[in-house]
C-alpha cells in the first residue's frame, strides 16, 4: 500500500498534478506540506493505549513537517498496530482538513479485543490434531495466564507452518486454509484450519550430479562420503525437511573443502503411478518423486592474508587464537561453512562469544595469487565489562546481595599512564583475560573474591585461574569461614582435539575457621574448633561430547579428579562424574524435550575433617531433602540424653539423577520432571521425585535459568531432613 502511495506522489510531482503538492508556498516550501503543531488521538468508545504508546509508531513528530501521504502512512501504521494487538475490527482515520492548520488528528475506533476461544482442525487424517496444535501459535496462552489474541498475521504464518508440516511428511499437494467464526459480540473467535491432505509421495530414486573436482583436490573425500550425507531413502515418504537438511549437509562439505562459491540445487520430479492403499488404509500413496541434488562446484580457494578490522580495544591475538582453533589460517582450504560471511557461521559465532563482540563477520576478498582468497575479519566491539548490583536467592543459600565488577576483556599488562585514564576505564583492557571482583554478603552464606583468568596461558589452549576468596556460612552447630588462595591450569576445550582427554591441575592453600560452636556440638566438630590450615594438589581429567556447553541436548561428558591434601589434616578426595543428554522428542515447532541422566561418586582416602567430607541433599544433589540433609550424624555433647542430630559428613557418596525438560511456552518456559536418588556411608538408599518449571531469563552474556519446583522423598532415613520446595537462579541439572 505504501509503495503505491509513493508512486502516486512521485507522478504528481513529475507531472504537476494538483497545485497543492507542486507549487511553492509563501515561505518557499511545498504546498500541502505543513509544520506539525499538534498530534492527537480521538477515540470512539473505549481507549486501551495511551499517546505515549502510539506516538512512536509515527514517522513524524511535533515541530516537524507532514503532508497528506505521510499522515496516511501513520494512519496505516497505527491500524496495523491495533490489528497485531488483537483488535481485529479496529479502524483508524484522520481529518485531512485539519492538516492545513498544522493539526494531525487521528480517530480510532478500537472495537473489541478478540480472544481466541478455540482452535480446531478439519480434514486431518494422517496427523493428529494434538500434534498440529504444537505447530501453530494461534490460540496459545501467554504464560498460562492471558488467552491468546487473534491475529491475521499469526494465522497466515500458521497456515504456512502447517503446509510445511505436511510437506515434510510427503503430502506435496496439501492445501491449508483457515475459517474464523466470531461470537455475536465479536469478542471471541473460533479458528478452524481446514486441511486437504492429498496423497503421500514416495521417493523413487535419489541422484547426485555435477561432482568432479572435489574428488581430486580434497583429501579423504569420495563418492561414498557424499552419499552418506544424504538421508533420504528410496521407498520411503518424501520428507521436505530431510531433503533440505541433506542439501545443506552436501553444500557444507563443499564449502568446508574450500569451494567458496559452491551451490547445491534440490529438485524433485513427480512420477505418477497407479493408486495404492496407504498405510492402514488412512491415506493413499499414488505418487512417486525422483530427487536430484545438483552440485555447482566452482573453484577451490585457499586462505591468503587474514586482516582483522574494527577492534579498537581488543587485541588481534584474542581473535586469531579462535581462528587457529578452527584451523582458519593462511594456506588452509577456505572453510566457507564455518565462516559464512553473514555472521551466522559457527566460527563467527565463536568469535562473538569468545571476544564478546556485538558482531563478527568473515568476508572473502580477492587474493594476490590464483586460487587464493584474502580474509577480512570485521568485528564490532561490544560491552565487555560491567558493574552488577543486585541480589540472588536460592533454597540452598538464602538471600545474597551482589556488587560485582566483571571485565571479560581484561589486560593485566595494560597499566594506565595516568589516573584519569584509569578512571575513564581506558586501561586494563584488550587481552581477552577476565577479572572478577565480587562482594556478596548474604543471610546464609557470604563470599568476597577476586579472580583472574587467562584463557590462553603462554599462547597455548590452557586456561590459568588465580583466585583469592573469603567465604563464610552458618552451619548446623557452628560457623564456618574459609580464606583461600588458588592457582589452577586446565586444558581448554579445543575443536581440533575433540574427543581427547583434557587434563587439569590445581593448587590451594586454605585456612578453614570453625567458630561459635553450639553447646551441644558433636565431638567431631569440637575436634576441629579454631583454625585449620589445608594445602591441596588436585589432578583431573575429563571429556565433553555434548552439543552445547550451556544447554546441552545430546552427548555425554566425563570428569575424574583426585586431590591430595596436607597441612593440619592429611587425606585424599576422589570424585567421578558422568552426564548424558538425549533428545527424546522434537515437536513440530522444533523444540526439544531433553532427558538428562547423571551419576556422581566420591570417596575420602584417609581421615578428613567434617568440613571436607561428603554431604547430600539440596538443589544440585537430591531434591526433596534439605541442603546437607543427608549425612552421617554426630552424637550431641553436654546433654543428659544425647542424640545423633547434626551432620558431620560421610566418607563416601553416590548419586544418580534423571531429569526430563519439556518445552511449554516458546524457548523460555519449560517443565521439569525428575527422579533423584543417592546414598552415603550411613542410612538407607534415598529416592525422591517431583516437578517444576524453568524460566530462561535473558542476560547480557546469555540466558540464565531460574528454577522452581516441588519434590517428595519416596525413600529416606529417619535422621534425614527434608524440604518440599526448591528454587534457584542460575543453576542447571
Amino acid at each position: 500500500m505504501k509503495q503505491s502511495y509513493l508512486v502516486f506522489y512521485i507522478l504528481m510531482v513529475l507531472f504537476g498534478v494538483g497545485t497543492a503538492y507542486c507549487g511553492a508556498d509563501e515561505e518557499g516550501g511545498v504546498l500541502g506540506r505543513y509544520e506539525v503543531e499538534s498530534i492527537s488521538f480521538d477515540f470512539v468508545g473505549k481507549r486501551t493505549f495511551k499517546d505515549s504508546r502510539l506516538l512512536p509508531l509515527l514517522s513524524f513528530k511535533k515541530g516537524g513537517y507532514v503532508d497528506v501521504i505521510v499522515a496516511d502512512f501513520g494512519r496505516e501504521d497505527v491500524e496495523k498496530f491495533y490489528l497485531k494487538e488483537g483488535f481485529a475490527f479496529a479502524e483508524v482515520s484522520f481529518d485531512r482538513d485539519k492538516l492545513s492548520e498544522g493539526r494531525v488528528v487521528y480517530t480510532v475506533k478500537e472495537g473489541p479485543r478478540v480472544k481466541v476461544k478455540k482452535v480446531g482442525f478439519e480434514g486431518n487424517a494422517a496427523i493428529r490434531s494434538s500434534k498440529l496444535k504444537q505447530a501453530v501459535k494461534t490460540g496459545k496462552r501467554e504464560w498460562f495466564i492471558w488467552p491468546g489474541r487473534y491475529s491475521k498475521e499469526k494465522i497466515t504464518a500458521d497456515i504456512d507452518k502447517l503446509r510445511d508440516v505436511y510437506e515434510d511428511r510427503g503430502f506435496l499437494d496439501c492445501q491449508v486454509s483457515a475459517r474464523t467464526d466470531f461470537s455475536e459480540d465479536r469478542s471471541t473467535v473460533k479458528v478452524s484450519f481446514v486441511i486437504e491432505e492429498g496423497p503421500v509421495y514416495i521417493v523413487a530414486d535419489v541422484v547426485l550430479t555435477g561432482v568432479e573436482k572435489i574428488y581430486i583436490v580434497a583429501e579423504g573425500v569420495d563418492e561414498q562420503l557424499l552419499l552418506d550425507r544424504i538421508r533420504l531413502e528410496a521407498g520411503q515418504p518424501y520428507r521436505k525437511h530431510t531433503a533440505e537438511s541433506d542439501r545443506k549437509r552436501l553444500l557444507g562439505l563443499f564449502r568446508e573443502s574450500g569451494f567458496v562459491n559452491a551451490g547445491v540445487a534440490l529438485s524433485i520430479e513427480r512420477v505418477l503411478v497407479p493408486s495404492a492403499a496407504g498405510q492402514g488404509g488412512r491415506f493413499e500413496a499414488n505418487g512417486r518423486v525422483r530427487v536430484e541434488f545438483k552440485v555447482f562446484e566452482g573453484e577451490q580457494f585457499r586462505i591468503g592474508r587474514v586482516d582483522i578490522t574494527g577492534n579498537k580495544e581488543t587485541q588481534d591475538k584474542v581473535i586469531r587464537r579462535v581462528l587457529d582453533e578452527y584451523e582458519f589460517q593462511p594456506g588452509r582450504a577456505y572453510n566457507a561453512e564455518v565462516a559464512r560471511g553473514d555472521g551466522s557461521g559457527e566460527l563467527e559465532k565463536k568469535i562473538r562469544r569468545m571476544a564478546y563482540t556485538e558482531e563478527a563477520t568473515i568476508t572473502p576478498l580477492p587474493g594476490s595469487e590464483e586460487g587464493q582468497k584474502n580474509v577480512e575479519v570485521r568485528v564490532k566491539e561490544g560491552r565487555t565489562g560491567m558493574w552488577i548490583v543486585g541480589a540472588g536467592v536460592g533454597s540452598d543459600s538464602g538471600v545474597i546481595g551482589q556488587l560485582i565488577l566483571d571485565q571479560r576483556n581484561f589486560d593485566i599488562s595494560d597499566w594506565p599512564e595516568s589516573f584519569g585514564e584509569f578512571i575513564k576505564g581506558d586501561a586494563f583492557k584488550g587481552a581477552g583475560q577476565r577479572l572478577k571482583i565480587a562482594l556478596q554478603p548474604g543471610t546464609e552464606v557470604s563470599e568476597y573474591l577476586v579472580s583472574f583468568n587467562e584463557p590462553y596461558f603462554r599462547g597455548k589452549p590452557v586456561s590459568q585461574d588465580v583466585v583469592g576468596s573469603s567465604w563464610g556460612r552458618n552451619r548446623e552447630s557452628y560457623e564456618e569461614g574459609r580464606l583461600k588462595g588458588y592457582l589452577g591450569f586446565s586444558e581448554r576445550y579445543d575443536r581440533r582435539y575433540r574427543g581427547q582427554w583434557r587434563k587439569s591441575i590445581g593448587f590451594r592453600v586454605e585456612n578453614v575457621g570453625v567458630d561459635d560452636l553450639d553447646f551441644d556440638a558433636p565431638e567431631e566438630i569440637r575436634d576441629v574448633d579454631g583454625d585449620n590450615l589445608l594445602v591441596g594438589v588436585r589432578l583431573g581429567i575429563g571429556k565433553d561430547f555434548t552439543d552445547d556447553i550451556f544447554f546441552p541436548t545430546t552427548g555425554q561428558s566425563y570428569e575424574l579428579s583426585y586431590e591430595q591434601v596436607g597441612g593440619e589434616h592429611t587425606f585424599g578426595l576422589l570424585n567421578a562424574t558422568y552426564k548424558r543428554y538425549y533428545t527424546v522428542y522434537e515437536d513440530l515447532a522444533e523444540r526439544r524435550t531433553v532427558l538428562a541422566t547423571g551419576l556422581r561418586a566420591g570417596t575420602v582416602v584417609g581421615d578428613a575433617p567434617p568440613f571436607e567430607m561428603f554431604y547430600a541433599g539440596g538443589m544440585h544433589s537430591i531434591r526433596g531433602f534439605e541442603y546437607r540433609g543427608v549425612s552421617t550424624r554426630g552424637l550431641q555433647t553436654n546433654v543428659a540424653e544425647p542424640e545423633r542430630k547434626d551432620p558431620i559428613g560421610s566418607d563416601w557418596l553416590f548419586l544418580a539423577n534423571t531429569e526430563l525438560t519439556v518445552p511449554l511456552v516458546g524457548e523460555t518456559l519449560s517443565g521439569l520432571f525428575f527422579v533423584d536418588s543417592g546414598t552415603v556411608d550411613s542410612g538407607s538408599y534415598r529416592v525422591s521425585g517431583g516437578g517444576g518449571i524453568q524460566i530462561l531469563v535473558p542476560q547480557w552474556f546469555g540466558p540464565v535459568p531460574m528454577r522452581f519446583g516441588l519434590a517428595v522423598p519416596f525413600l529416606k532415613d529417619e535422621e534425614d531432613e527434608t524440604e518440599a520446595f526448591f528454587f534457584s537462579f542460575g543453576g542447571l541439572f
